[in-house]
């Protein structure tokens, strides 16, 4: 099978690592497209290198927008790699109402037109305007396949009218990187963590919406416990959180790391004996999964989640935690608590959470499922049916599938 997959999220070479594990557990021959140069969520330009375990070709085409997910665009239009690779399938790794997304589903159906299918995160029910909405009713009408990273997801696309094959394709993770260190004294010791402190870690973008001033507010009622706060990574609201710890008489507690390469983020996760996730929900956004969830159950490290999105859905499955009334820094000061002084319940979490992501969030698992997925999108397409990107049409009813 020739796959063509178009994605900027492979602009960070670690999220290449997933293709590199379908093209081991098949005989997949792929075609990767992604930004040449591509602004990440901390304001840093990336080049676009490749993973040393990926093997197939790796296309870096420029972008006008940078750094915009949804109103990016490539600066070609696709014909030369259709006419040359000639795929038998294309997976836009976009949102539907995407640009992106918009033009790769054009260039198919003028030069090529395979199957197509998208990937989508969106699990809160939003009206688009034109040009969005156009196009995300084009792509969810002549897409032969979806996969989408949560229930919730699903739920929205089915809403939206899309009747073809949805498959759960939620966050993986590497277990060949993501498992729990024996030792962590050296970046204890970097971090200035006591020897009687329970470390408790933020991963991810700081900003607002992550809830992080109910942690702080939580953390403030909790100085009778020997605690570490760790906030791991960088965002527009880092300073305001300083000034806030310190104006609550836990600055001192506190540590921040700033931005740290995504090869390292494992030794963090392994080091912190809860991971806490306090997302809050907005008009427009509520968590779509928090894949640092399952990165660290993965190190062997328990979860306290708010109820935002997918966390709670996310804590609940895995077994591997606590969720918690979003906002609320009374519930959270609970929990943590609770973590903090039975440390054999804690652990009992980590290795349950750990265990379930053994089974069912690795790559290999999820590369098997995408692979399974494709093989029978082709299965299905008629051979007289004439056009075969639209072909599925008329076997979107009887072949819908949710995994």
């Amino acid at each position: 099978m020739k796959l063509l997959v178009v994605s900027h999220d492979c602009a960070t070479p670690t999220n290449q690592q997933f293709y590199s594990v379908v093209e081991r557990v098949s005989d997949v021959d792929i075609t990767l497209v992604s930004p040449s140069m591509w602004v990440d969520d901390y304001g840093n330009q990336r080049s676009l290198e490749r993973w040393p375990a990926f093997r197939g070709r790796l296309e870096a085409i420029p972008v006008w927008m940078n750094g915009s997910v949804p109103l990016h665009v490539y600066r070609t239009t696709f014909r030369h790699i259709l006419k040359r690779d000639k795929p038998d399938v294309i997976y836009v790794r976009h949102e539907p109402y995407g640009a992106a997304t918009a033009q790769v589903y054009q260039a198919n159906r003028l030069w090529h037109d395979c199957p197509i299918g998208f990937f989508t995160w969106q699990n809160i029910q939003k009206t688009y305007p034109p040009p969005f909405a156009q196009t995300e009713r084009m792509v969810l009408r002549e897409s032969a396949f979806a996969f989408a990273g949560s229930d919730s997801a699903t739920e929205i696309l089915r809403a939206k009218g899309y009747d073809g094959p949805c498959v759960l394709l939620p966050g993986s993770v590497d277990q060949s990187a993501y498992y729990p260190r024996e030792s962590n004294d050296e970046l204890k010791a970097n971090l200035n963590v006591g020897s009687d402190e329970i470390v408790i870690g933020f991963m991810g973008r700081v900003s607002q919406v992550k809830g992080l001033d109910t942690a702080l507010d939580a953390l403030s009622s909790m100085r009778d416990i020997p605690w570490r706060f760790v906030v791991v990574g960088n965002g527009d609201y880092a300073e305001v959180l300083r000034s806030r710890a310190e104006s609550l008489g836990i600055g001192d507690r506190l540590r921040f790391t700033g931005y740290v390469p995504h090869e390292e983020a494992p030794d963090y996760l392994s080091l912190f004996d809860v991971l806490v996730l306090p997302s809050e929900t907005q008009a427009n956004w509520k968590e779509q999964f928090g894949r640092v969830l399952i990165e660290a159950l993965a190190c062997g490290t328990a979860l306290i989640g708010s109820d935002s999105g997918e966390i709670p859905h996310v804590i609940r499955r895995s077994g591997g935690g606590i969720s918690f009334e979003e906002g609320n820094s009374t519930a959270l000061s609970n929990a943590l608590r609770f973590m903090a002084q039975h440390p054999d319940k804690r652990r009992r979490f980590a290795e349950t959470g750990r265990q379930h992501v053994l089974r069912t969030h690795t790559d290999e698992v999820l590369a098997n499922r995408f692979v399974s997925t494709l093989h029978r999108v082709l299965a299905t397409e008629a051979p007289d049916s004439g056009s075969p990107g639209h072909s599925t049409t008329s076997s979107k009813s009887s072949s819908a599938e949710t995994a």
